[in-house]
């Protein structure tokens, strides 16, 4: 266990779903297995693991092999363009043919950071779309600075399911995301009172199209910035949600992991 884990909770949490979680990251290569652990005690009993870039999908399927509380997705990230290749689109479709894969993602658009070709990000944000199509699978967003151009991508894939990730738009945009049956990833921000904007969407959302999730080791709730976010901090994410929503936390636990068991195909949480 690090500096920075909790330790775990003296009787089992609510079950949970990490739907977005970066634990291949290197930052957990010194103990990952402790913080997994430390995450099932709490109650964080199944993660989706998204891919960046193409050698990122080994890694993920061999980590995601070894613990089957683990569920990987494949994708080609925007802020990782410098990486990626036309035959990278190729390689993609093969990996989602071996049918492991429950989601394609991490991808989307990401207009924060300016050096970034947005054409060339728009060109494989439409081909992995346009796979998803083909796989008949559901995708993971990132969407920074891009809510709209990510909303208007997506109607030309109608039927398309999947999750804007650190949902970070207007509540009109999210109405247009759910009408097209898309789902919002809320993680750490939600923690941090300066975040009216987002605060006051989730309290009044649809409760089925909300999902938790950490952005691990990335986004860090507040009072932990500056170190690296851990799957169980979810906890946390949790109980903020729930107060903002005048709900339990066990109401919200069933909710988000009975909607991320429907959007990701996971076996719904044992009876017990």
């Amino acid at each position: 266990m690090t500096e920075h884990s909790h330790p775990p909770l003296s009787r089992p949490g609510p079950w949970l779903v990490d739907s977005h979680v970066h634990i291949d990251d290197a930052s957990f290569d010194g103990d990952r297995a402790q913080v997994l652990a430390c995450a099932a005690a709490a109650g964080v009993r199944q993660m989706i693991v998204p891919g960046v870039d193409a050698s990122s999908w080994p890694r993920i399927d061999a980590l995601c092999q070894g613990h089957e509380e683990l569920y990987p997705a494949y994708g080609l990230h925007p802020l990782f363009l410098s990486r990626h290749r036309p035959e990278h689109l190729r390689l993609l479709r093969e990996r989602l043919g071996h049918g492991t894969a429950v989601a394609l993602g991490e991808i989307g658009l990401d207009f924060y950071v300016e050096e970034l070709d947005r054409d060339v990000q728009q060109h494989y944000f439409e081909e992995q779309l346009a796979l998803a199509e083909e796989f008949g699978l559901p995708v993971i967003v990132h969407a920074r600075r891009a809510v709209e151009e990510i909303v208007l991508a997506l109607r030309r894939f109608p039927g398309l399911r999947g999750v804007v990730h650190s949902f970070a738009g207007s509540e009109q945009q999210a109405e247009r995301l759910y009408e097209m049956g898309f789902m919002l990833g809320i993680g750490g921000p939600i923690t941090y009172p300066r975040a009216k904007r987002l605060r006051r969407l989730v309290s009044d959302m649809p409760i089925d199209c909300l999902l938790l999730e950490t952005d691990a080791p990335d986004q860090p709730n507040a009072g932990h910035q500056g170190t690296r976010n851990e799957p169980v901090r979810m906890l946390e994410t949790l109980q903020a949600v729930a107060e903002l929503r005048g709900e339990t936390p066990e109401a919200i636990a069933a909710a988000t992991t009975a909607n991320a068991c429907r959007l990701f195909g996971l076996p719904p949480p044992e009876l017990s």
